[in-house]
């Protein structure tokens, strides 16, 4: 089990000051963000009630595939109110409150994308997560190599690539998740692209 340190960040001031005001731009680069829309697609099942976990104002979700529901959770209602994929949405601060505000067994399947290293109490998070999703549900993390570095977790930003996702692998394990698999895009400088997939237990 990881230390409270490494759970530490430079900014330790509320996150909603930090997200108070809208981030209209990408994250990752376009490649990546293809690489993100093929997991989903691989891994959602169309017509499922999908939950886009620490949400903003694009999903990455593929544009041809219907969904039944996506819901999603985030840091800044103007944001989330801006992504056209939302059929509904919930500003909550998991940092603040790592319970997640939905019934048991609410959602098929969830997404966490370019924002786990901002957790702070990430395997809480995660347990809330498996309660929520349905068995044998996915969840699908991914992530490359930027962030705010303010933000980001002390032990996020002292482990190279390979370690995010042995990181991720951990959290999902102690989080009591199974079937956990990794996908890595090519090898490319700048926004690599990594996914952890983890599946609730039936």
């Amino acid at each position: 089990m990881l230390e409270p340190q490494a759970f530490a960040r430079s900014d330790e001031s509320p996150d909603g000051l930090f997200y108070v005001q809208p981030r209209f731009v990408e994250h990752i680069d376009e490649v990546a963000i293809t690489d993100v829309v093929r997991l989903h697609r691989e891994h959602l099942p169309a017509g499922g009630e999908i939950l886009d976990l620490m949400s903003s104002w694009v999903s990455h979700l593929p544009p041809d595939v219907a969904y039944a529901r996506v819901t999603g959770l985030g840091m800044n209602a103007e944001e989330l109110a801006a992504n056209p994929r939302l059929d509904a949405f919930v500003v909550h601060d998991l940092n603040a409150s790592p319970g997640l505000p939905f019934a048991d067994a609410s959602f098929d399947a969830a997404t966490i994308c370019v924002s786990i290293q901002y957790l702070t109490d990430p395997i809480v998070v995660l347990r809330n997560l498996a309660r929520v999703v349905r068995p044998g549900g996915h969840a699908i993390v991914t992530f490359s190599n930027r962030c705010f570095p303010t933000k980001a977790v002390a032990i996020w930003q002292v482990l190279d690539d390979g370690g995010h996702v042995q990181l991720v692998t951990n959290y999902f394990e102690i989080a009591g998740w199974k079937g956990i698999e990794h996908v890595a895009s090519p090898r490319r400088p700048y926004d690599p692209l990594y996914a952890v997939i983890a599946t609730v237990p039936s």
